[in-house]
């Protein structure tokens, strides 16, 4: 059993044939999803996409390319959302230091007030950090984020960067980029995550994984692809590697192992 742990149900380009990415899904052996909103208009269209399917579930959060949009009312909303039975978790929220699409003092105001929220409501938080590791860490540590459920999505970083992910207590979560091959420097980060730590995901509809990678869009079914890369990098058998991220995605979400 695989759980898509982060993936764009909302895009445009999945959402017109959900049904058949869902059923695609299932054929390849994923039997839960986690769908990512990363802005009010989006929350609005995913809760009712996962209240309508039991593999679905959902993380909210506004994405720091969306942080020009955070006011106090976008917090209430988000409170609001957060306290639904199916929305497991606060993200992808964090820094965007490579496009800088809204003002990194916005970035910073949002993701803070989204962490005391998480911290609030004890959710598990999803972070997006691109070319911003250490002011994402810095500020993690000082909102007393170290040792709770916490997941770097799709790392893209070095073997140095995942420890000090590791050294924190948090997760890292690896998409379709370790297949790639001009990835070293995440393969050899992929190597030195405990499985109690690791989760997978397709990052879906972007970053389609070897040997799909010219296929767009991507899609949930495809996170097999993912995870039969990494246990042959590992070391492990495919069902081995999917029962330990299993395990862990079910752990950091708090979501029942069991299904049916």
């Amino acid at each position: 059993m695989l759980i898509d742990t982060h993936c764009h149900l909302t895009d445009a380009n999945l959402l017109a044939r959900h049904a058949d990415v869902l059923r695609r899904a299932t054929e390849a052996g994923v039997q839960r999803m986690v769908t990512v909103a990363t802005a009010p208009a989006d929350w609005d269209v995913a809760l009712p996409l996962v209240a309508s399917n039991g593999m679905l579930y959902m993380a909210a959060g506004l994405h720091p390319h969306k942080a020009s949009q955070w006011t106090p009312d976008v917090l209430e909303h988000l409170e609001s959302l957060q306290r639904q039975p199916k929305v497991l978790a606060v993200g992808e929220i964090g820094l965007e230091y490579h496009y800088d699409f809204s003002p990194r003092e916005l970035q910073y105001e949002a993701f803070v007030q989204q962490l005391q929220l998480a911290r609030r409501l004890q959710k598990p938080v999803v972070v997006h950090s691109r070319e911003a590791q250490a002011d994402t860490v810095a500020i993690l540590r000082e909102q007393g984020m170290t040792d709770r459920p916490l997941v770097f999505h799709c790392f893209t970083g070095t073997p140095e960067e995942a420890r000090q992910i590791l050294d924190n207590g948090w997760y890292v979560s690896l998409a379709g980029v370790v297949t790639f091959k001009n990835a070293r420097d995440v393969q050899d980060a992929a190597k030195l995550v405990p499985p109690d730590r690791l989760l997978i995901e397709t990052d879906s509809p972007y970053l389609t994984p070897e040997p799909l990678r010219r296929v767009r869009p991507n899609e949930p079914a495809y996170v097999a692809h993912t995870a039969r890369f990494l246990a042959q990098l590992r070391g492990v058998s495919f069902e081995e590697l999917a029962a330990t991220c299993w395990a862990s995605a079910c752990r950091f979400f708090g979501l029942d192992p069991a299904v049916g």
